[in-house]
């Protein structure tokens, strides 16, 4: 099993891109929703989130109010850092747990859908493909606008904390072209998701596997086995 990093910009389409991956029955690790998981209540994040931050920052029943704390962070660099290094250690630990639980399952690559992929770097060095989900950013503020209600100079600013997709492009591995129709998007993610499929990297990764399983000695013994059969 290898791993494949997806991500893009805000309003980019990359939702739209790991539905269709899911569709085609790739397990996708969502960092957003594993972000949301480990800041629930009386977690070890949620704690310094509200030590930080404090109660302003929860909801009547006791959540983090993430809308609120959103606000906060687009507006204060170092504060956006400072929620970064408290939630981004939990999700990886918790992403993790999901990436051993489909490597147990047998699957071939498994796709982390990570928003800020590039930004951070910390999961680059694992993985074997990156994907960026782009569109022109004339289409990316029009689509922003339109989906969260917002203002040109609001739509704006939420842009401009992220890395420009158009450098994003540059560093990735595989682009996806989002900026026109949903049916040219959906042929693009099928011809990615073909040659995903088509890989042999996996064998990489389940050999040194077996490796630690059984050893140099017993690795051996097992290739012996292989050829023979």
């Amino acid at each position: 099993m290898f791993l494949v990093g997806l991500t893009g910009g805000i309003a980019s389409g990359k939702s739209t891109v790991s539905s269709v991956l899911r569709e085609l029955g790739c397990p996708v690790i969502e960092a957003d929703v594993v972000a949301r998981q480990v800041v629930q209540p009386n977690s070890s994040a949620y704690h310094h989130i509200v030590q930080h931050f404090g109660p302003e920052v929860l909801l009547e029943n006791g959540e983090i109010d993430r809308q609120k704390l959103g606000q906060i962070i687009f507006s204060d660099t170092e504060k956006r850092r400072l929620l970064n290094s408290i939630t981004h250690p939990e999700i990886h630990k918790a992403m993790l747990k999901h990436i051993l639980l489909y490597f147990l399952r047998g699957y071939r690559y498994v796709i982390l859908d990570v928003p800020l992929l590039f930004e951070t770097r910390r999961l680059t060095h694992f993985l074997n493909h990156t994907v960026v989900v782009y569109c022109d950013p004339a289409t990316q503020l029009s689509r922003l606008m339109q989906r969260d209600g917002l203002t040109q100079e609001e739509a704006e600013q939420r842009i401009a904390t992220q890395m420009p997709l158009k450098e994003k492009r540059g560093l990735a591995k595989h682009v996806i072209e989002n900026s026109g129709s949903r049916e040219d998007t959906h042929r693009q993610v099928l011809r990615l998701h073909s040659k995903l499929e088509d890989s042999m990297e996996f064998l990489v990764v389940r050999s040194l596997a077996i490796a630690l399983a059984l050893g140099v000695g017993g690795l051996f013994l097992y290739t012996v086995k292989l050829l023979g059969s």
